[in-house]
């Protein structure tokens, strides 16, 4: 009788380790999927863009992550850096964010999680959550939170849109602006 129960018991498992195995043929072509698998994989990035011998940008992330087909994009899932240069060789603006992804062909970058843009000309510094730079409209929008500190105030609102060299910008819901005035009073 043991014996029996026993026979039943493995019968029982074989049979439904058989049948568990089947595979859904719209998830495996999902997996197999062109743009679902990186044609690119890269660590420790370090791009310098010239032209006629003249630094433009230089990126530098952990890793990025390249996909072709029909919409290729590039996904920086560890986060990204970016120097931008003037005519001189001086740094003129950068952005930091902890993700990016940068669709190809839309000319559009998303950064997310602790977006930080300094503009160095203006002593400007933007911080946010998400951002959006449309580089073929040359705006950057952010749909988020932000604060916008200049060396004279602090402006605080819902959400932004500028021209990418942040020159020209206009902030909604603002929230509050403090004037910064250098304390002029010492204490002994």
């Amino acid at each position: 009788m043991i014996r029996n129960l026993i026979k039943s018991v493995f019968v029982v498992l074989a049979m439904g380790t058989l049948f568990s195995c089947e595979n859904n043929i719209k998830v495996v072509q999902e997996i197999n999927a062109e743009d679902t698998l990186a044609a690119l994989t890269a660590t420790g990035i370090h791009y310098i863009r010239t032209d006629s011998g003249r630094v433009q940008l230089i990126l530098n992330s952990p890793k990025i992550l390249k996909y072709g087909g029909d919409k290729p994009y590039t996904v920086f899932p560890k986060g990204f850096s970016v120097a931008f240069y003037d005519t001189t060789g001086k740094v003129i603006s950068t952005i930091k964010a902890n993700y990016g992804i940068r669709w190809e062909k839309k000319g559009m970058l998303i950064s997310r999680n602790n977006v930080v843009v300094k503009n160095l000309k203006t002593g400007e510094q933007l911080n946010t959550e998400n951002l959006l730079w449309n580089e073929r409209k040359h705006i950057i929008y952010s749909p988020s939170f932000v604060k916008i500190t200049s060396p004279d105030r602090v402006i605080f609102g819902d959400s932004m849109t500028s021209n990418e060299n942040f020159t020209k910008r206009t902030i909604y819901g603002i929230r509050g602006v403090l004037d910064v005035t250098e304390d002029t009073t010492q204490t002994r």
